[in-house]
Formats: structure tokens, sequence, C-alpha cells
């Protein structure tokens, strides 16, 4: 038979503690993430014309790294702060709450190259070639397009294809600290 708790002001008022804004970062960061990757954008796709998508990625991608940035900075800080071990074992990466700590930190740098090089390389890529589709008057994808244009098809796909690949590792990393927080808990000593 399950314990039986009665909710007092002293257990509310616990609910306010470090373990709890973890779990309300890693909630917030992992739910964004989800939303933006799967979900978000394949709605906008489906919706908008190609180019209003594509300004919309423009000006929506920037908010997400920045937000990813900011949540897995504090969950780092937290994490470490919880877990001293982590200082004393930095270098070996197989002692679980330092594994915890490289996970998160693959996050930010995946975020990070996203954010500060190949969203803004992406984002110059499209509104070129969204210009020379004016200038050319075909859409990217025609016949005949000239060859700057099938060379800025080329970039973008390299550039997009990154990025996708850099954010979906980041999904997959949080994930996967998910899975270790929801079997092994947030606390640490």
């Amino acid at each position: 038979m399950s314990k039986v708790e009665e909710i007092t002001i002293s257990s509310f008022l616990s609910l306010f503690s470090s373990n709890g804004l973890y779990m309300i970062l890693y909630s917030w960061l992992f739910g964004m993430s989800l939303w933006i990757t799967f979900f978000g954008g394949i709605i906008a796709f489906k919706a908008l014309p190609r180019q209003q998508f594509g300004n919309l990625q423009h000006k929506t991608f920037p908010i997400y790294f920045v937000i990813s940035l900011i949540l897995v900075s504090g969950l780092l800080l937290l994490w470490t702060s919880a877990h001293p071990d982590v200082m004393t074992y930095w270098n070996r990466p197989l002692v679980a709450d330092v594994c915890q700590v490289y996970i998160l930190v693959s996050v930010l740098i995946s975020q990070g190259i996203n954010y500060s090089v190949i969203g803004p390389l992406t984002s110059r890529t499209m509104f070129e070639r969204h210009r020379l589709e004016k200038e050319e008057g075909k859409a990217y994808n025609e016949p005949g397009v000239s060859d700057a244009m099938k060379g800025l098809n080329r970039r973008f796909g390299s550039l997009h294809g990154i990025s996708s690949l850099l954010n979906l590792w980041a999904v997959i990393a949080i994930g996967l600290h998910g899975l270790w927080i929801g079997n092994a808990g947030v606390k640490g000593y």
C-alpha cells in the first residue's frame, strides 16, 4: 500500500528547490526542442508559401537557439552545483555525473554553432536565392535555372542539412539526459 501524503504549506514550499527548477528548465528545453524540430516547422511548411515559411524560420530559429543556450546553460550550472564530483572527474566521461555534463555541453555546442555560424549562413543563402528567383523570374527548382541558382541550391541544401543534423543531435542528447534523470534523478549529494 502506498503512503498517503497530505499537502501542507511546508511541503508546498519545498517544491521551490533547485531540483524543481532543474525539472522545469529541462521540461521547457525538451518540449520546445521536440515542438520546433518535429511539429512546428512541418505545420508551417505545409501551411505557408515557401518564401513566407523561410522568413518565419529566419525569425524563429535564432530565438529558439538562444532560449536553448540559456536553458542548457542553466541546467549545466545546476547539475555541476549539485554534483561536485563533476569537477573532480571532469576528464573521465564514463563517470555517470560527468557523462551528463558532456551530453549537456554537446547540446550547448551544437546549438551554439547553429546560432552563430550555420543559421546565419543558411539565412543569407536563402535570401540570396529569393533575390535570384526574382531576377530570373523562376523558382529555384524550375528547369533551366542559372548556374548561380544551382550553386545556391547546393549551398543551401548543405547548410540546411548540417543545421538539421546539429539540431537533431541536440534533441537526441536532451532525450538521453531525460532518460538518465528519469531513472537516476536530479539530486546530487
